[in-house]
């Protein structure tokens, strides 16, 4: 498959490069960030769009994508499919979507859950929005840079489905750090803490698969120092499109926003800002209760 990359930075790098290695023909843009080995270095992103059979982007926000999508959408083929994989707003992805859809091209927004680690190992889950013959024609991409592709329904589906997983995602973790600092002061061994928490009623992904106690656990950004495979920024910007969802949704999230609240604390006004979302732990180990 000929193939447009637009937005190659942590994630869309190593995503060009396994789909290159996969023996596809991969053109990529960036404004910043250099042109990994196996993929064509475009000028601009509309060149990298031009005569693809897919055009992915993977970008910071949903601003960034309506920019991008204005230049690429006149450029690209009749038919061609614009596969977004950037964590958007879901009226974003929507709009996107219409764009494409007047243009005669299919859209899919296709957020990944798996950090750069999955990014790179090609093991990435996407939850993706869209129609079915869009789906259908990226299907093989999705195999190779990942190891899950859920259809999720019409375009901004996905996007719905990864700001309510993130949503959980950041609930849990906090959770996860105020357990091991609450059983610190209370004399538990964190490893005592790990085994009973870990294959009983609290086991959850932040505890079992990402453990935010260092040695704890299967291997962690917390054995590495807290730095990030997901940093408390990129949690704190989902968490924020969460709360813009159920403001727009009228749906009562009190969990989502409390969450949100203790990451913008955490990124703006302490030391969070590039550390990993799990770094919330050192976090609650220096502070008493608050009052």
């Amino acid at each position: 498959m000929k193939i447009g990359f637009i937005g190659l930075g942590n994630m869309g790098a190593p995503m060009a490069v396994n789909l290159a290695r996969a023996g596809h023909e991969v053109t990529g843009f960036d404004l910043a960030a250099p042109c990994p080995d196996g993929v064509a270095k475009a000028a601009s992103a509309p060149e990298a769009a031009r005569g693809a059979e897919i055009v992915i982007t993977m970008l910071p926000n949903g601003a960034i994508l309506k920019s991008v999508a204005e230049e690429i959408i006149p450029a690209m083929d009749k038919g061609a499919v614009l596969l977004d994989c950037s964590t958007v707003e879901v009226e974003a992805a929507r709009d996107a979507a219409a764009a494409c859809d007047k243009a005669g091209l299919g859209f899919l927004d296709a957020p990944v859950s798996g950090g750069v680690g999955g990014a790179a190992g090609g093991t990435l889950t996407f939850m993706v929005g869209g129609g079915e013959a869009a789906f259908a024609t990226a299907r093989p991409l999705f195999e190779i840079m990942g190891q899950k592709a859920v259809h999720c329904g019409p375009a901004g589906n996905g996007q719905a489905a990864k700001i309510c997983n993130n949503m959980i995602l950041g609930i849990t973790m906090i959770g996860t750090c105020e357990a091991f600092a609450l059983a610190d002061k209370l004399g538990l061994d964190r490893q005592a803490m790990f085994d009973v928490v870990s294959t009983s009623s609290g086991y959850s992904w932040s505890m079992n698969a990402y453990c935010p106690a260092p040695g704890i656990g299967p291997q962690s950004p917390a054995d590495n120092g807290y730095k990030p495979g997901f940093a408390a920024d990129l949690m704190l910007k989902d968490l924020r499109l969460a709360q813009a969802a159920a403001e727009a949704a009228d749906a009562d999230t009190p969990l989502g926003e409390a969450a949100m609240r203790l990451y913008e604390t955490f990124v703006e006004s302490e030391d969070g800002k590039g550390r990993d979302f799990s770094a919330m732990l050192p976090r609650f180990e220096k502070r008493g209760r608050s009052r």
